[in-house]
């Protein structure tokens, strides 16, 4: 499925604005290639990027050598995107200031081992491990996921005494799951307090081929669950990934251009239940690019974005786009120049991770 480049007329708003794209991937696949120029010509089409998020998708990792340590392979080439951009040569966006790595949490204390190399490769930005755990029987979802999960990866005997040793190092947790599995995840968090937990894409209601009572009753859920589990003051979650077909809008099937106020109109109402669940010290707004290009542009998407919290105070857009991503992830906000508007360079179709 082809990456949309509609939108690029677009005219963002509230240029100004600081963000901190608190979720996006860098990629090169035989069926897909989103690397540090790609995501520079999107963050530079209008929108104040002055800093991102680099989240794993398994890329770039090892080949060889123990299995559990080939992950490391992902995090140097993320640090290495990261020190191109930091040099200041690709402009003055800060790509990659944070790094999610990736690591198997059914390997239980074996894990130390990679978390301490990670750390080794990365010092001043790894910030934390994700490992995809959506569960969902049937075929529908996998076929836009690349690499789908195993199942039981939360219950696996090696996943708590594993998680144990990322609070010790100061590592939070990315979240992705479907909303059904959301108490099992405020169970977890629950659990491991001192753990910060970040919920990816505000608990995906998986409502994809739904519609009616059946999409009323997902809607429904999602909705408990992730309330429920804002109870929890050691969970954070990133308000995006609307873009993925998960949710259902459809937008990935339209063949014609997608503006942000058709965005706007389909996600305003869950966007603002995960604010109103959160609050906005406790939510990062995230584009979750290249994958939800699948949807619409980079431009479509923060206008979306901001176009729905338009009412909100200036403090409370601080930390919805810039704020609580800086806090959470260790980034230093005066360390950031603006990254101003640029011409667009080539961009790839993206991944499906």
């Amino acid at each position: 499925m082809e990456k949309r480049f509609d939108g690029r007329e677009e005219s963002a708003i509230d240029p100004g604005l600081p963000i901190i794209d608190a979720h996006h991937h860098l990629f090169d696949r035989p069926s897909a290639r989103y690397l540090l120029e790609d995501y520079l010509a999107d963050a530079g089409l209008g929108h104040n990027i002055v800093a991102s998020v680099y989240v794993e998708t398994l890329a770039m990792a090892r080949p060889d050598g123990p299995q559990e340590l080939r992950p490391i392979g992902e995090v140097e080439f993320a640090n290495g995107a990261a020190a191109m951009s930091a040099s200041g040569n690709y402009g003055p966006c800060r790509v990659a200031a944070a790094i999610v790595g990736y690591a198997d949490l059914r390997a239980g204390d074996r894990v130390a081992k990679l978390l301490d190399r990670a750390l080794a490769a990365a010092p001043d930005r790894f910030r934390g491990i994700r490992q995809l755990t959506m569960e969902f029987p049937g075929e529908a979802p996998w076929r836009f996921v690349t690499n789908p999960p195993p199942s039981g990866i939360l219950a696996s005997p090696g996943f708590r005494p594993a998680f144990r040793h990322l609070a010790a190092r100061g590592l939070s947790f990315d979240a992705a799951v479907f909303h059904h599995q959301l108490p099992e995840l405020a169970d977890l968090a629950g659990a491991f307090p001192d753990t910060t937990i970040v919920l990816n894409h505000m608990g995906q209601a998986m409502a994809l081929d739904m519609s009616g009572q059946d999409r009323a009753e997902v809607v429904a859920d999602w909705s408990k669950g992730l309330n429920e589990l804002a109870r929890r003051p050691n969970v954070v979650c990133k308000v995006g990934g609307l873009g993925l077909p998960f949710w259902g809008f459809g937008f990935e099937r339209r063949a014609d251009p997608v503006t942000y106020l058709e965005l706007a109109a389909m996600w305003r109402p869950y966007v603002e239940t995960a604010i109103e669940a959160f609050g906005v010290d406790r939510c990062m707004m995230e584009s979750n690019f290249p994958v939800d290009g699948r949807s619409c542009g980079f431009v479509p998407l923060w206008n979306a974005l901001k176009h729905i919290v338009n009412g909100a105070s200036a403090a409370e857009k601080t930390a919805l786009f810039h704020k609580t991503a800086a806090r959470i992830y260790h980034i230093d906000p005066a360390a950031l120049p603006s990254c101003p508007p640029s011409q667009p360079a080539r961009t790839p179709p993206p991944g499906t991770a």
